[in-house]
């Protein structure tokens, strides 16, 4: 017995580490700290990347302050925004580096000031997620920002707002937005919903929501793992009208300090003066321009005897020739083309107009013109070919032919073609789609 040792005699030291196989053995109170100490390492990295954007892009640096950075739980996999709080998953944003991190919190704050979240209308909202994070990736990368690697960069887009890239979109596209737009209410999506009720993960997440108690969603999410927050509901309404205000405040008064700092030029500088001038319609802003030209006559013709017996100068409306042309080369949808010809068909009536209909790519189509007088109603033809490049001049050469000139010419384009080398003597507007400029008319943008 003697040459066995006994444990009393000798006590064994454990080991540093204990290796269970089957299980792991963990201690709640010192994992809690880990996770809690990571969760502040990656908070402290969104600041300084927050504190380097003020420091050199003072404009997107001041929007993205405006975001209250929030630690999500699991329903968040990338980073949300519901135009209130910067909401992120602490793994994805552990996984970037600093530049990345960078345009990941712009992204969110350009959703919010360009007011995405008040600009959807009926549109489909999978459809209508895609065409914003389409707007703004492009012109991030342009100004020299780096995307996390898996995110698509649609330079086709670059320069246009989501209205516009909105109906250039497949609608069977199979792609996810880069991130999540917790503004919206998602009730009516059809990925919500399978044989009229709520798909199983989904009831199985509300169950959670229902037994767990909502913890409380802050800026330093301290505490671990408990303090993560939990999906906010969608935007109402009036909260939708008075985030929408507030943030084109925050827009402007960005710009002001960059300035101010004078560190705001390049595309931001173009966008700013896009979204704060007056959103006026297109409707509204072709109608004032056609009003100008139907009192124009002034008559001494004498007046109704009510009207007393003084014979004053009055303005008198002539009939108007209008003609219309309608680049056909493939920019512009069946959708907004029925839109315009229904908006010019009301101000004809009203006007007492009579339109010419042209259509037009690269040359007239052959079944050009179209004639119509103040008392048809106007009525797209079922056909106008079309699909080549664009060429505006034989628009131009056809009205310089006619015997009587037009009263105005009204083009319906992109603006991507060949223009005449000189201005007509006769008011041209041009209704555009896209960001592109006019050599000389009026100009009126569409969306």
């Amino acid at each position: 017995m003697d040459k066995y040792p006994i444990w009393q005699d000798k006590p064994s030291k454990p080991e540093q580490k204990v290796r269970v196989v089957g299980e792991d053995i963990v201690q709640p109170q010192q994992d809690e700290t880990l996770r809690s100490a990571g969760l502040e390492a990656v908070k402290n990295r969104l600041t300084k990347a927050r504190t380097q954007l003020i420091l050199d892009k003072p404009f997107l640096g001041n929007l993205v302050l405006r975001l209250p950075l929030v630690a999500a739980d699991s329903w968040c996999k990338t980073s949300a925004t519901d135009a209130k709080s910067f909401y992120y998953n602490p793994e994805f944003i552990d996984s970037l580096n600093n530049h990345q991190i960078k345009f990941i919190l712009i992204h969110e704050a350009l959703h919010c000031a360009l007011t995405h979240f008040a600009r959807r209308g009926n549109r489909t909202k999978h459809k209508w997620d895609l065409a914003c994070d389409f707007a703004i990736n492009p012109l991030l990368v342009k100004e020299g920002f780096h995307p996390p690697i898996d995110v698509p960069i649609f330079r086709q887009y670059e320069g246009m707002i989501a209205e516009e890239i909105y109906p250039m979109i497949d609608d069977n596209l199979d792609q996810e937005p880069m991130d999540q737009h917790l503004y919206d209410d998602q009730a009516n999506d059809d990925s919500k919903s399978s044989d009229g009720g709520m798909r199983e993960d989904d009831l199985q997440k509300e169950q959670e929501q229902q037994s767990t108690p909502e913890s409380k969603a802050n800026d330093g999410n301290k505490g671990g793992m408990s303090q993560l927050a939990q999906q906010p509901p969608a935007l109402q309404p009036d909260e939708v009208d008075k985030l929408a205000t507030q943030w084109q405040k925050n827009l402007a008064s960005s710009a002001q300090l960059a300035q101010q700092a004078g560190k705001l030029d390049g595309e931001f500088a173009k966008l700013i003066d896009f979204f704060l001038q007056p959103q006026v319609s297109w409707q509204s802003l072709l109608a004032q321009y056609m009003s100008t030209f139907a009192r124009d006559d002034f008559s001494y013709a004498r007046p109704s005897r009510r009207a007393g017996d003084a014979i004053m100068p009055s303005l008198r409306s002539h009939q108007l020739d209008i003609t219309v042309a309608i680049d056909t080369s493939g920019s512009i949808s069946q959708e907004e083309i029925d839109e315009f010809v229904s908006e010019v068909d009301a101000i004809k009536a009203n006007l007492r107009a009579s339109i010419t209909l042209l259509a037009c790519d690269d040359k007239l189509s052959e079944h050009s013109p179209w004639r119509f007088e103040a008392w048809n109603e106007l009525q797209f033809p079922v056909s106008l070919g079309g699909g080549k490049g664009t060429n505006f001049i034989p628009v131009f050469d056809y009205v310089a032919k006619q015997d009587t000139p037009s009263d105005v010419l009204i083009y319906f384009t992109d603006a991507k073609g060949k223009f005449p080398e000189f201005e007509p003597d006769y008011p041209v507007l041009w209704l555009i789609k896209g960001k592109e400029r006019v050599p000389w008319g009026s100009r009126i943008q569409l969306n």
